[in-house]
């Protein structure tokens, strides 16, 4: 049945519905798959007993019932969750030694969304440490490899997420992108991957990075993939207050009609010194292909894009240094032994507990909040968040309907390239920050590939809670193109 993994969701729907196959079939192929490609690093657990007890049950369903429906759309479909996600019942470690054995005691709101919608959750996959990272190197779990080139990284901080999709080990899985989380390895991979709206889909049940950017969405194969799964994830939730009580379109609805005079802004600020030649080409490929379809390339000014990386890098390692004051030895988790007396226990806890990159930025968090430093630091980075997000403002207001420029500057770089410089780390985000900063929504989809067979990505930006105008033009740009149909050779 491994022909089986390389339908998309449509397909499988209507699979699972006709009874050409069982959800249980379907379960084995991805769990088959996911164990003779374990070297991929992809999944931290894989939950197979009750990955194939929660197929049967879909399989009953449907006997029962003929066929899924609209609100059931993943009925009996594998999709994996990233280990920053709580799955009741299931580690979650954040990539972490320090929740190395901690499980979640409830679901997290987009788990039980996934469950509603009747999902088989397979398993929870392997990510760069609480999410820090743009490569999935810091995971304590060991780095997660590209399946394009094993040598290479597959990008991070949702790297098992988005190997997943990328190697078929699921049909679609869950990310979180802080900075460029979903974005960014699913450019590496040749995915689809989209962050919504800061407020459309809760965090309810998401280990915090950094609250006021953290934001969780898919991973896919194909622009209406990802159509269904955000409407499946998104809505208000009650135990979440940052989420917004606003309706949930129909994502679909738009694929398929015309781009023509969809004004689409092209920012000078995106195309600078350090874009690969390779990537630049390929973005400015995507741009005449647009241009093809109908729609309409403007020039636009983001004047204050080049101190985001820099403003992140106060806001995100302020927030967490607050959200990961919680992870003592004290209520759950890693604990250090035989420790003299309570300040011992949280020096060594924390010490032996967090990797590398996670003190660093607790480390950066915690001096730019200190007393003499607020002010200088933390403050003047809000003010410049507040400028990104009114520089997009303005260019939605007055230019085009949507951003277009690279999701990356480089394709995949090899492992270890960059682990022991992390300015230049940080700066493969470079182009997914602003995004985070001013809470809107983005995507990144194929567009090309180097000369190496490393693929790029293209992305997409819109005003907030305009995730239907990026459908519309992702799939138009999509169906126009062949980059969406390759896969790695595995």
């Amino acid at each position: 049945m491994s022909e089986l993994i390389d339908l998309n969701l449509p397909e499988l729907r209507a699979g699972l519905d006709s009874k050409k196959f069982s959800s249980v079939e379907l379960t084995k192929s991805y769990l088959d798959r996911i164990e003779s490609l374990s070297d991929l690093n992809a999944f931290i657990s894989v939950d197979r007993d009750g990955a194939l007890a929660q197929a049967q049950a879909s399989d009953q369903i449907l006997k029962q019932k003929g066929a899924a429906s609209k609100e059931e759309c993943l009925l009996g479909i594998p999709i994996a969750v990233k280990d920053i996600i709580s799955v009741k019942g299931l580690r979650n470690t954040c990539g972490s030694k320090i929740l190395g054995n901690y499980i979640a005691p409830y679901d997290a709101t987009v788990t039980i969304k996934l469950k509603n919608a009747g999902a088989v959750i397979s398993g929870k996959t392997n990510m760069d440490e609480f999410a820090m990272g743009s490569s999935n190197e810091t995971s304590a779990f060991g780095a997660v490899l590209n399946p394009w080139d094993r040598k290479r990284v597959p990008g991070g901080s949702s790297g098992g997420s988005v190997v997943a999709v990328s190697a078929r080990l699921s049909a679609a899985s869950l990310g979180t992108d802080t900075g460029g989380s979903i974005r960014q390895p699913a450019a590496l991979t040749s995915t689809v991957g989209i962050k919504p709206t800061y407020g459309r889909v809760s965090r309810y049940g998401v280990v915090a990075y950094a609250s006021s950017l953290d934001q969780v969405g898919p991973f896919t194969h194909t622009v209406r993939d990802a159509a269904i799964m955000t409407r499946v994830l998104s809505g208000r939730d009650p135990l979440d207050s940052t989420s917004f009580d606003i309706a949930v379109p129909d994502f679909e609805k738009g694929l398929g009609t015309s781009i023509k005079g969809l004004k689409l802004g092209v920012p000078k600020q995106y195309f600078i010194a350090g874009l690969n030649k390779e990537v630049e080409s390929s973005i400015k490929a995507a741009m005449e292909q647009y241009a093809k379809l109908g729609a309409e390339l403007v020039d636009i000014d983001l004047p204050h894009t080049e101190a985001a990386v820099a403003a992140y890098y106060i806001v995100a390692p302020a927030e967490a240094s607050s959200n990961l004051a919680r992870f003592d030895g004290v209520r759950y988790g890693y604990r250090a032994e035989k420790c003299a007396d309570l300040k011992e226990m949280y020096c060594r806890t924390r010490g032996e507990g967090f990797g590398p990159e996670v003190k660093r930025r607790i480390m950066m968090g915690t001096y730019v909040l200190s007393s003499g430093y607020y002010d200088a630091y933390y403050a003047r980075a809000q003010k410049i968040r507040t400028l990104i997000a009114q520089d997009f403002k303005s260019a939605f207001a007055d230019k085009c309907d949507l951003v277009i420029c690279p999701t990356s500057p480089t394709t995949a770089f090899s492992i270890g390239e960059k682990i022991s410089d992390p300015l230049s780390m940080y700066l493969n985000d470079v182009f997914t920050i602003p995004v985070n900063l001013a809470g809107l929504p983005a995507m990144s989809l194929p567009c090309g590939f180097d000369s190496k067979g490393l693929p790029i990505g293209v992305q997409l930006i819109a005003k907030a809670f305009d995730e239907e105008t990026i459908f519309k033009a992702a799939y138009a740009f999509e169906q126009s193109t062949d980059w969406h149909k390759r896969t790695p050779q595995l």
